[in-house]
């Protein structure tokens, strides 16, 4: 790459051409997942919705062919709740390799009472972080085919203000959805961390980057019916809350910036620029409490173990 090139700044808005590349997302069909697969088909690559709703799937499909002209875009049926079915998800595929998978999909629940995933899995934990786990396992020999795999988890500006209970990972004795969710998406930023530690261990060519959209609102976000859609009245009372935050469009650039910039390197944070809250994308320092090996080495065994999975999650 030229000296040109690598001083040239990250342009949002013009996007590296990425044809010949594929990209899978969990939860592609709505929110940032939704925006960062619209994002990343005008790039050229083939983008795949991960998701369990196929209808959900399909209409985000047509929006964003209708954004996108040319786009090459499918579904994958893709329930992380299920960890038992995400093998035969990923032989779906069928493919020989990978170029990179953002791990978005998530679950926020606000209420009462706690619910349980099919294989008996507080749900948020189950799905949002341990149905990730699982899918890496799956996706490794994959991942490692393609010249320069990256795996993108998708964390949450609420992680910052969490701590992970080691001894209680399911919220089985203190229940409190918005603290279990917010606990949720540390656990995958931990995980996102520790998995680049091993892959360099390994000797791999995969990445592992973490991203988060920052403060990212319905009510600043471009409508895309019928996905989506914001009414006049609703996006200019959430004007003044623009000054802080932004929409799910914006909430997606460091995302897709951490899939497509040569220059991001495994073991990085990136999320918006001002105050991790709004803006073009940067990369930010990791905070002490997703780092500490430690912590995440206990993450990485329990998570090995209440999952079923080789510790390796398929790299050696």
């Amino acid at each position: 790459m030229s000296s040109a090139s690598q001083s040239r700044p990250w342009d949002v808005h013009r996007l590296p051409c990425a044809e010949g590349r594929i990209f899978l997302i969990t939860g592609g069909n709505a929110g940032i997942g939704y925006f960062a697969a619209e994002q990343l088909a005008a790039t050229g690559a083939v983008v795949i919705l991960g998701s369990r709703d196929a209808t959900k799937a399909k209409a985000a499909i047509a929006s964003i062919r209708s954004h996108v002209r040319g786009a090459h875009v499918r579904h994958l049926q893709l329930d992380l709740a299920d960890l038992s079915s995400l093998k035969t998800a990923v032989d779906r595929l069928d493919l020989d390799q990978l170029d990179a998978v953002v791990y978005n999909a998530g679950v926020a629940l606000d209420d009462l009472p706690r619910r349980e995933t099919k294989d008996g899995h507080e749900l948020m934990f189950g799905t949002n972080h341990l149905g990730h786990f699982v899918l890496t396992q799956w996706l490794a020999p994959l991942l490692s085919a393609a010249s320069a795999g990256r795996i993108v988890t998708v964390g949450s500006f609420a992680a910052r203000s969490e701590r992970l209970d080691l001894g209680d990972l399911q919220s089985t004795q203190d229940y409190r959805p918005k603290r279990t969710y917010g606990r949720s998406k540390l656990a995958q930023m931990c995980f996102g961390f520790e998995l680049d530690r091993r892959l360099r261990a390994a000797g791999s060519t995969v990445l592992s980057v973490v991203a988060h959209p920052g403060g990212a609102l319905d009510s600043l976000t471009p409508s895309r019916p019928p996905l989506h859609a914001t009414a006049p009245g609703e996006r200019l009372r959430a004007l003044p809350t623009g000054l802080v935050v932004q929409g799910k469009d914006a909430g997606a650039w460091p995302v897709v910036r951490a899939v497509l910039d040569p220059e991001v390197q495994g073991g990085q944070l990136w999320g918006p620029r001002v105050f991790g809250l709004r803006g073009k994308p940067r990369r930010e320092p990791v905070p002490s409490h997703m780092a500490d090996p430690a912590v995440a080495a206990r993450l990485w065994a329990a998570s090995a173990e209440l999952a079923g999975t080789d510790a390796h999650l398929g790299f050696r």
